[in-house]
C-alpha cells in the first residue's frame, strides 16, 4: 500500500491543472483537483461571501463554489460555455472553483519554478504560492490551503449547516 502512495505521488509531482481568468495563466497542484465539471446550477445561500456563489449537488454531495474572479478581486464575468468549476480538496473537504477556462494539465520542472518576489517589494498575495514557467509563459500557481481561510471555512460551514438544516424539514 506504502508503495501504491509513493507511486501516486510521483506520477503528480510537478504537475498543474492550469486555467485562465482574464489574461492570467493559474496551476493548480494536480494533487488537490478531483475533477472538472461544466458550470451548473448553483443554489444561492444567504450571508455568505459575494465570491461564495452557493452550493452544488455533485452526485449527492453538497460542494460549496467559490467565484475565483471575484474572490481575486476582479469584475464578475457571466458564465459561458467556457465557465468551468474545478473541484478540488483542501482540508479534508470538497470546494468547488469557478474559472473561466481550463487550459491544460502541464508538467513544470522544479528548475522552472521560483518564489513569488517577496512583500519588500510590494507583491503579497498570499494566495500565490510559486511563479512558474512553461512553454515560453508564466504560470501564477496557487496555493490551495491559503484560497479559503480557517474563518472562511467555518462561516460557510455554520450557514451552509444552517441552510440544509431548515431545507431538509420542507
Amino acid at each position: 500500500m506504502e508503495n501504491i502512495v509513493e507511486l501516486e505521488e510521483d506520477t503528480q509531482k510537478n504537475k498543474y491543472l492550469t486555467f485562465q481568468l482574464e489574461k492570467e495563466s493559474y496551476g493548480i497542484e494536480i494533487k488537490y483537483v478531483t475533477e472538472i465539471i461544466g458550470i451548473q446550477k448553483i443554489t444561492e445561500i444567504p450571508e455568505l461571501p459575494v465570491y461564495v456563489k452557493g452550493i452544488i449537488n455533485l452526485r449527492g454531495k453538497i460542494i460549496p463554489v467559490v467565484d475565483v474572479r471575484l474572490k481575486f478581486g476582479k469584475e464578475y464575468k457571466e458564465y459561458n460555455d467556457r465557465t468551468s468549476i474545478v473541484v478540488i480538496e483542501i482540508r479534508d473537504t470538497l470546494v468547488g472553483l469557478i474559472v473561466d477556462v481550463v487550459s491544460e494539465v502541464l508538467s513544470i520542472v522544479d528548475s522552472n519554478i521560483v518564489d513569488p518576489p517577496n512583500s519588500k517589494t510590494g507583491f503579497n498575495n498570499k494566495y500565490i504560492k510559486s511563479i512558474g514557467k512553461a512553454e515560453g509563459e508564466v504560470k501564477l500557481i496557487l496555493d490551495c490551503n491559503q484560497l479559503l481561510s480557517s474563518d472562511e471555512f467555518e462561516v460557510i460551514g455554520n450557514v451552509w449547516n444552517n441552510w440544509l438544516q431548515i431545507n431538509s424539514k420542507r
